[in-house]
Formats: structure tokens, C-alpha cells, sequence
């Protein structure tokens, strides 16, 4: 059971309006305690539940995962699993590492891998589905090794895996779903679970003696939802956080003059894009979907509003991420003229749309969509700006509820697993798009396991999808994270903050 720690002592430093050098971040640096500001909470204690790639990393700290991406060595890692090998085409077998215990001592077993294997598949909270979607059959071969038998050949099984956080069955049979989450959340991750206030804030303890941990790194950490920038570099420069996500480009000089922080500035690996479902109008009709494309000013957006921080998309990808083409350049071109004669051709012109967008979510979102309202309107849209809460919003969109949203798509390394889930025929409900060729070009770059063939295909699948336009693919934005100069701390394009690679100085 997560023992009972008073909130007034557990968040103490980090939750009480400090400034710096005050007794209160003497005490936060005294318990090697650091407060990360983040722009998304957590939903509960079902690990399984979120599908928000900082949060799900979390988790991974917490109960562990199967690999971990190296980005020096531009691979997946051994983690609980020492290696995911192919035996044939449609078979796989997943060794773990022998010297993996739970932070009770029990070791991980096969049995843990195949229950969180069913977990993601069958939990009602489950946001983990298309990780086990291509997993037909699974057999222990012993406590160590198993069996997994796929329903097609599939190359990127270990990129649908990675991530999966590996729960204990014993713990989860003995007590049952939500008093094992909630009570009894003993992983085999480098950090346990002290506390979790949904929709605010998590916190996490060092496990000592774990491999992946050294005593530089933060004994505890809190990660704070903090949905507005200001508050989030109010915060760094009070020293009430140490780190702070999503340092929007108008603030970023403020940073720079803090004596006791600075910017740490990584590229981002997470597609912005405008999406629209075909299945409602008036998205239906490609030539509507096309004058949004060529009615948003991306070169104009990227100078006023970010900064130049940020780099336009040809397509769902960029340089250094699997499939980019360098010679392929993107055929809408800002063209407002072009915009309302494909609008007037559709029969559209003066259609009603709501534009929804998250705000605080991702760089100046709020700002950026503002902007593109009168883009729209310009090309002979009736455009009203929507902005519901992240958690509302977010749980519409993975429902199908949203036809017309500006959004990220994270953990677009390796972008295969990313383009089925929004633009797979029935993949999931978030566009509700449907392409013949992009299904078969989507289904053989899985199945092909020669690497320059899979490259090729995956490109002309993005090539056909950019030119269909069931998205406007925007920008990578080049990410600024504050960070205080009490820590060592170098943000990653996976949007991840593991304590492991964290160092108090």
C-alpha cells in the first residue's frame, strides 16, 4: 500500500508560491525533490489509461516497459525486455532480462508481460489498444521467454510495444483492477508511485539500489499540471519548479535573463496539423479540405507568433524521422485566391466550421488558431474558434466527436504506428479517414521487413495522404524547455522527462 504522506509535507516546496533562495526551496533542494511544470495532468492510477506520451512515461518509470528508445544509438533498448527478435514472418520471441524485480522483490515474469498484454486490450480504460492490435496469439515459453504470434506480417511490432508498462498479474489477481492500481502499484521501473491527484499532479520516489538510478538523480519528483505558460516561467523564476515543458517563444528572453535558470532548446519529433473528417461535412469533399491547406499562412505563422521556431512540414514527417523525402515539397502553398476558388468549385463558400484547440496544450496553440480564423474566413469560411478543456477535448477526439481540431501527434520516430492510428481505414475514430491506396501501402511498409522497400512505401503513403489533405500538416516546433541551473537536465524529441536523466548538481 502507497504509504500516507500529509499533502502539506509532500508537496510543500513545490506547491507553495516561493521565491528563490526562500525556505521553502532550501527545503525542496534539501529533500532532493524537484517539481516538473507540465501541460497536461494525469487521468488516474490505471497506467494503461493515458495515451499522452509524457504521462505514459511516467508510468514507464513507475511499473517499468518492455524497451526504451536510445537516441544516441537510434534504436530501441532493453528495459524489463532484453530483446523482441523475429522467429519467422508471423512469429516473435520476446526474451526478458533475468535480474528484473518488482520493488516488493518479486521477479517479472512472462505472465506479467502476457496480463499487461490483455490489460491493454480488454481494460474499459484502456487508451493502449493499437499497441496489441496485430497480436493474434501468445505462448509462455517459460518464465522468461514467450511466443508472440502476429495476424500478418508486421516489421514495427517492437515500435507498438516499447512503451507498454508491465504490470504485476499476481498483485492484479489477488486484489483486483482498482485496488491494484490504487493501492498496491508495485512496478519494477527506477521510481515508484507516492501520490496521484488526478488532473493535477503525480509524484514518484527514487527506488535506490535500482540499475537505471544513481544518487544524483532527484529522490522525488512531482510533476505539476501547470496549462498556462506564464504561470509555468512564473514558477521557474520563483524556483518553485525546476523544469518547465512548453517555453513559448514571446517568454523565452524572460527565461534566458533568470539568474537561476536557463533555455534548453531540442527539435521536436511531434507533427502539428490541422485535422478534418471526411465522414462530415462539409469535409467530405477533398476540395474543402484542400482550400483550408492553402488558406493558412505557415511561413507567416512561424515568424509572427513563433519565433521562427519552427520548421515547416512537406508532409507528416521531417528531416531525421523515418520516410522523410528532402526532394518533396508540399503542394499547397499559402494561396488565399486558391483557397476560395476551391471553396466556391465545392459549393462551400460562407460554410459554418468550428475550428477546436487545446489551449496551453502546445506552444502558443490558443494564439496560432486565433490567427488561422481569419485565414479561413478570408477564403470564404464561417469560422468560429472552439476552445474546451484539454480533458474534454481530448476524450472527444479520440471518440471520432471532433471533425476539425488542431493538434500533435507525438513519438513520430519511426511515424508508422502514428499514420495508421489516424489514417487507417478503421485504425481508430479520431479522423475517421478512408483511402484504399493508403491502407495497402500502410499494410505492406508493416509487413516488409527489408528496410529500404519499407522506407519507400511509407513514403508514398505519406505523399498520398498529404495530397488528399484529411490533414494540413503544419510545423515541428523547435521545443524550449526551462530548466533551473540547480539540475542538469537535456530534453529529449520524444517529449519525455525521466528521472534517470535528471542529475541534481
Amino acid at each position: 500500500m502507497i504509504k500516507g504522506i500529509k499533502k502539506a509535507l509532500l508537496l510543500g516546496a513545490a506547491l507553495a508560491v516561493s521565491v528563490a533562495g526562500s525556505p521553502a526551496q532550501a527545503q525542496a533542494q534539501k529533500s532532493d525533490q524537484i517539481t516538473v511544470a507540465i501541460t497536461e495532468g494525469v487521468t488516474g492510477y490505471n497506467p494503461y489509461a493515458d495515451s499522452v506520451v509524457l504521462i505514459g512515461s511516467i508510468w514507464c518509470q513507475i511499473y517499468g516497459c518492455l524497451t526504451r528508445w536510445d537516441f544516441e544509438q537510434a534504436k530501441f533498448v532493453p528495459f524489463l525486455a532484453e530483446s523482441l527478435e523475429p522467429e519467422d514472418d508471423l512469429n516473435w520471441i520476446l526474451t526478458l532480462r533475468p535480474d528484473q524485480k518488482r520493488h516488493n522483490g518479486d521477479p517479472v515474469v512472462i505472465a506479467d508481460v502476457i496480463h499487461s498484454m490483455e490489460r491493454a486490450r480488454n481494460d474499459p480504460q484502456s487508451m493502449s489498444q493499437a499497441s496489441v492490435q496485430y497480436i493474434k496469439n501468445v505462448e509462455a515459453l517459460d518464465d522468461l521467454r514467450m511466443r508472440i504470434t502476429t495476424t500478418q506480417k508486421i516489421s514495427t511490432l517492437p515500435n507498438y510495444l516499447a512503451f507498454m508498462q508491465i504490470t504485476s498479474k499476481s498483485i492484479y489477481d489477488k486484489y483486483g483492477a482498482q485496488e491494484a492500481d490504487r493501492q498496491h502499484p508495485i512496478g519494477a521501473g527506477p521510481y515508484k508511485l507516492v501520490e496521484v491527484g488526478i488532473g493535477s499532479h503525480i509524484v514518484i520516489e527514487r527506488v535506490d539500489g535500482h540499475p537505471m538510478v544513481s544518487e544524483t538523480n532527484p529522490k522525488r519528483i512531482l510533476y505539476r499540471m501547470m496549462t498556462e505558460p506564464e504561470q509555468r516561467v512564473t514558477a521557474l523564476a520563483n524556483g518553485e519548479v525546476q523544469i518547465a515543458q512548453g517555453i513559448p517563444p514571446q517568454l523565452i528572453n524572460r527565461v534566458q535573463q533568470m539568474s537561476n535558470a536557463t533555455v534548453e532548446m531540442v527539435d521536436s519529433a511531434e507533427a502539428m496539423f490541422i485535422a478534418m473528417s471526411p465522414e462530415t461535412k462539409p469535409w467530405d469533399d477533398a476540395r474543402v479540405r484542400k482550400a483550408v491547406c492553402h488558406a493558412i499562412n505557415r511561413e507567416g505563422i512561424a515568424r509572427a507568433i513563433l519565433g521562427n521556431q519552427a520548421t515547416l512540414l512537406n508532409g507528416p514527417v521531417g528531416a531525421g524521422q523515418l520516410g522523410y523525402d528532402a526532394d518533396y515539397k508540399i503542394p499547397f502553398d499559402y494561396n488565399p485566391e486558391k483557397a476560395k476558388s476551391l471553396l466556391a468549385e465545392a459549393g462551400a463558400t460562407g460554410v459554418a466550421v468550428d475550428l477546436y484547440t487545446p489551449v496551453g496544450r502546445y506552444i502558443a496553440d490558443r494564439q496560432i488558431t486565433e490567427a488561422i480564423i481569419p485565414m479561413l474566413e478570408e477564403a470564404g469560411f464561417k469560422a468560429t474558434l472552439k476552445t474546451p478543456e484539454w480533458a474534454t477535448l481530448w476524450t472527444n477526439v479520440q471518440r471520432g466527436d471532433t471533425p476539425f481540431y488542431y493538434m500533435g501527434r507525438g513519438n513520430m520516430l519511426d511515424p508508422s504506428p502514428a499514420l495508421a492510428q489516424y489514417f487507417e481505414t478503421g485504425a481508430s475514430p479520431r479522423l475517421k479517414y478512408s483511402n484504399a491506396e493508403v491502407d495497402k501501402l500502410l499494410q505492406a511498409e508493416r509487413e516488409e521487413f527489408d528496410f529500404t522497400k519499407r522506407v519507400s512505401m511509407l513514403n508514398k503513403a505519406m505523399v498520398t495522404i498529404t495530397e488528399d489533405a484529411p490533414a494540413c500538416f503544419l510545423w515541428l516546433h523547435r521545443l524550449a524547455w526551462g530548466v533551473s541551473k540547480s539540475i542538469d537536465f537535456k530534453p529529449s524529441k520524444a517529449d519525455r522527462v525521466n528521472g534517470w536523466e535528471i542529475h541534481l548538481r
